[in-house]
């Protein structure tokens, strides 16, 4: 057992010298000129020589090399927000800051320059969830019962449960590993700290269901590697996650940009703007049915988590447009058309996979038009012209989903109601 009282553990080897700070260089502030200037107040320079490089910067104390002192091509050479301390230097200014490749310092979040990025965070707060609030008593005696769900309905609930698990640790990973590394500005990556909690939440949840209905957990976590309607979708999306995690790869130059911005369209716009939306669907369409509740419950709150991400990632992804837009020609646009139009076709096929026959009101047909009025609305915003004319929507009930004021009526379950979640927009 740890005891924080406890003194350090005796040193073996020889005694330790004592410490001795060593004189201050000529061209360095010493600790006194240094306490004097983070208390406002005036600090008797040292004496530069006529050599010295000019720097736009008080006389300083240099703790890491300065950003002037980089290579200027080096790529976003602030990403972690340690590499660069200099003592006396300016404060941030709005200006400063970018989405990617910034050199600012990265440990100031103040002041915004992307307002939208902080109250999409203030907001994920406000719509905080755990899953151990949502009472599964009726799904474990609907799920456990002999005639209560159909194979059909079985099948659903297992097969989304094993991609959706598979899924969110995969979005999780790359935020992590990746994304964070690359978005160079404070108040997006503090979003992107909300949302990779929010990510193993949903991991947690797929666990709580599973573990409530007493799944074989083995089988729902692995079915990625075993049941090729759900391996399809996470193989489509491993060359996007390999690009994102190579730890040799920074932006800096026109094509590693564009690499980056392909990236982040895959996983915001593609994979959870429109992967997400048959597995959504069927699982909330057993809710309105008064069946798997609880589960759906989970869905539900799920569903509105992935709304504001996708919605926070296309932001970014149109600001990154806008502050390089050398990076959106033609022929790149015609690519990332490409891409949505192959995960229409990949998110249709896994409909007729999951549901062979047409159960719960729902059938092919519907998805296949789903998945095209789903496509032409992330089209429209990234700015891409629609790709499937007429397309309707087959589900309106599904903006039902995204209405908080109507959650006790839609599941008529129990509910957590937060202090501020009615004001939320999820559009």
């Amino acid at each position: 057992m740890l005891n924080w009282d406890d003194p350090l553990a005796a040193f073996s080897g020889p005694a330790p010298k004592p410490f001795v700070p060593a004189a201050p260089a000529p061209n360095e502030l010493n600790e006194e000129q240094i306490d004097l200037l983070l208390q406002g107040q005036p600090a008797k320079a040292p004496v530069m020589p006529a050599n010295a490089p000019n720097r736009d910067v008080l006389p300083h104390k240099t703790i890491f090399p300065a950003v002037s002192d980089r290579h200027p091509t080096e790529p976003h050479a602030g990403a972690t927000g340690l590499e660069n301390i200099v003592m006396g230097a300016k404060r941030i200014q709005v200006d400063d800051k970018q989405i990617i490749n910034c050199r600012a310092d990265l440990n100031q979040l103040v002041p915004f320059k992307y307002t939208w990025a902080w109250q999409k965070y203030l907001d994920a707060c406000a719509n905080h969830w755990m899953p151990q609030e949502i009472n599964m008593n009726a799904d474990v005696a609907l799920w456990k019962s002999q005639d209560g769900l159909t194979e059909d309905e079985r099948t659903i609930i297992k097969r989304n449960l094993g991609f959706f698990s598979t899924a969110d640790s995969l979005v999780a990973n790359n935020l992590v590993l990746a994304v964070y590394r690359h978005i160079t500005n404070p108040e997006c990556r503090q979003y992107l700290l909300r949302q990779a909690f929010e990510e193993a939440l949903h991991t947690h949840s797929y666990q709580y269901i599973v573990e409530s209905l007493g799944m074989d957990e083995g089988e729902v976590f692995n079915m990625y590697r075993e049941v090729p309607a759900v391996a399809r979708k996470a193989e489509w999306a491993l060359p996007f996650t390999q690009s994102l995690g190579d730890p040799t790869f920074k932006t800096g130059t026109p094509q590693d940009d564009q690499r980056l911005l392909r990236d982040l369209i895959a996983f915001y716009v593609i994979f959870e703007g429109i992967f997400f939306y048959v597995g959504f669907t069927q699982i909330l369409s057993m809710g309105r049915r008064n069946k798997m509740t609880g589960t759906a419950e989970q869905f539900q709150y799920i569903m509105r988590d992935e709304s504001m991400h996708m919605n926070f990632g296309i932001d970014v992804i149109n600001q990154i447009k806008i502050e390089n837009p050398h990076l959106w020609g033609r022929d790149f646009q015609q690519e990332i058309i490409q891409l949505i139009r192959d995960a229409v076709e990949i998110e249709t096929q896994y409909a007729k996979d999951t549901m062979q026959r047409g159960v719960l009101g729902l059938n092919v047909g519907m998805f296949s038009e789903y998945m095209q009025y789903i496509a032409n609305r992330r089209c429209s915003q990234i700015g891409l012209p629609e790709q499937y004319a007429g397309a309707g929507n087959p589900f309106p009930w599904m903006s039902e989903v995204l209405d908080l004021k109507k959650e006790k009526n839609f599941f008529e379950t129990r509910v957590i109601e937060y202090q501020t979640g009615g004001a939320l927009s999820w559009d």
